[in-house]
């Protein structure tokens, strides 16, 4: 330990001592104490990392599998979300470890029979979820040009928009506004609702009615109020989940995040500079840049999540030599959370982008400095300083709780703050603020330790962007005497 003497003064009180310390935690800070209202405080500064963090609720999401299962082969990827447990693997991975899987359905997988939901589809993801340390972000398509409606779906009465002789007429299109779509299909969602919404391993749920894997686009629009209908259905089914908005339909992603959802887009990256196929512009150069401003979506980010899928894979865009830093810097201008890239492998030449990628996108909590009272009494309350940086480009969407904890050779205690994560945006953030010391807490010396808890479970959950972090989750800061 080196102390110095130095002539500063912190906050108008003299400076008594600095020292660089290992304070026996694991990492460097630089602290002193001083002299306040009589009291001596101590400053702790610890030092940041800069390391890819993987955390709730944001990063590179798995596709259609979970965390250590092969990724797909080449540039393919299938759009059927996995019905049954596969065998664990026992070889390493080569893509980034992240805290969501996102998996999606076709309608004719999860009911086969009308009315014969395949709960065990969705009950075996959320547990291979949860036993793969990720959460559960989730879509139920209508179709595909390879997945059609469910033939008793066909067979029920229910009107179709084209015939088998028009150009498309080998795809089974519905009327979008034909009253049993709504009635099916609100049934199968208002069923999921009530049997998911809340769960705590379920992260999002797209919303997806119209056309091929519900993504919100059709030759066969219906007028906006059956589209609303069709919208309408999901936040009465989820009032507890999150839900993303699909993009296409300027006026349907307007509708959906007013009513609070956040937003997904299906094409990131794609950077073509024309197309012939009025369906499918080029994205990232014409559509969605201008759609994000016209539909007025640009501050959702601030209180709802935003997600992206690529276009294709990122061995694509490599091939056809798309610039990497423009696909980037963009996504992190739309302020996004996660991002899926179907489980694919990334050009090793690509990686370093990436990991960068992955340090920006979501939350990254840094603590910059921490000031406490040296000694405490029981039964008082302590005044407590922290200015932290938020370096990611969005907040947490979740509740966590910050906490401290107090721990001796013969107890530990847990004290919740009152800060509220959920607005630390991206910049600086600063709590200040009370906490109780039980009137039971026995004399002696502590150990003063910094959390980010899960409410559910009252432990660490999230992982900050500094040195020092035990085996528990904790962020020891240095010594605390109770009198």
């Amino acid at each position: 330990m080196s102390i110095y003497a130095i002539p500063n003064r912190e906050r108008g009180d003299t400076v008594k001592r600095v020292f660089i310390s290992a304070l026996a935690i694991g990492f460097a800070v630089v602290g002193f104490s001083f002299q306040q209202s009589g009291r001596e405080r101590v400053v702790v500064r610890p030092k940041a990392v800069d390391e890819v963090l993987v955390n709730p609720g944001m990063g590179i999401t798995t596709f259609q599998r979970f965390n250590d299962e092969p990724l797909n082969e080449g540039l393919k990827w299938s759009e059927e979300g996995p019905t049954a447990v596969r065998t664990a693997n026992r070889d390493k991975v080569d893509f980034p470890r992240t805290s969501i899987a996102y998996c999606r359905w076709f309608w004719s997988a999860i009911e086969p029979d009308s009315g014969a939901v395949r709960w065990d589809i969705l009950d075996a993801a959320l547990e291979e979820a949860r036993k793969h340390s990720q959460t559960l972000a989730i879509r139920l398509m209508p179709y595909d040009q390879k997945h059609p409606l469910p033939d008793w779906y066909q067979k029920s009465g229910a009107r179709r928009a084209n015939q088998p002789g028009d150009p498309d007429g080998d795809v089974w299109q519905p009327d979008f506004s034909d009253p049993l779509y709504l009635k099916y299909w609100g049934r199968l969602i208002g069923a999921v609702g009530a049997r998911y919404d809340g769960h705590p391993y379920l992260d999002t749920v797209d919303v997806s009615s119209v056309g091929y894997w519900g993504e919100g686009w059709s030759p066969y629009m219906p007028d906006f109020q059956h589209q609303q209908a069709l919208i309408d259905i999901y936040f009465d089914a989820f009032r507890q989940t999150p839900l993303l908005m699909n993009f296409d339909q300027e006026r349907a992603l307007a509708y959906a995040t007013a009513k609070g959802a956040g937003w997904r887009l299906d094409c990131l990256g794609d950077m073509r500079t024309k197309s012939d196929d009025p369906y499918f512009p080029p994205e990232m150069l014409d559509v969605y840049p201008q759609q994000v401003v016209r539909a007025g979506i640009q501050e959702v980010w601030k209180r709802s999540p935003v997600s992206l899928e690529t276009c294709w894979v990122p061995g694509h865009w490599k091939e056809q030599g798309w610039d990497l830093d423009y696909i980037v810097d963009q996504a992190l201008r739309w302020h996004v959370t996660s991002v899926n890239i179907k489980s694919s492998a990334i050009p090793p030449e690509w990686k370093p982008q990436f990991d960068n990628f992955q340090k920006k996108m979501g939350y990254r909590f840094v603590l910059r400095r921490f000031e406490y009272p040296k000694t405490v009494r029981a039964g008082e309350m302590v005044s407590i300083q922290s200015w932290w940086l938020n370096a990611g480009v969005a907040p947490v969407y979740r509740e966590y709780w910050l906490a401290l904890r107090f721990k001796s050779n013969q107890i530990s205690r847990v004290i919740k703050t009152d800060a509220r994560l959920r607005e630390w945006l991206p910049g600086d953030a600063v709590w200040d603020g009370s906490i109780y010391v039980p009137h039971d807490f026995r004399a002696g010396v502590y150990e003063i330790a910094v959390g980010v808890l899960d409410p559910r479970l009252q432990k660490p959950a999230i992982r900050l962007a500094i040195e020092g972090r035990d085996a528990e989750g904790w962020y020891p800061l240095g010594k605390i005497e109770v009198k």
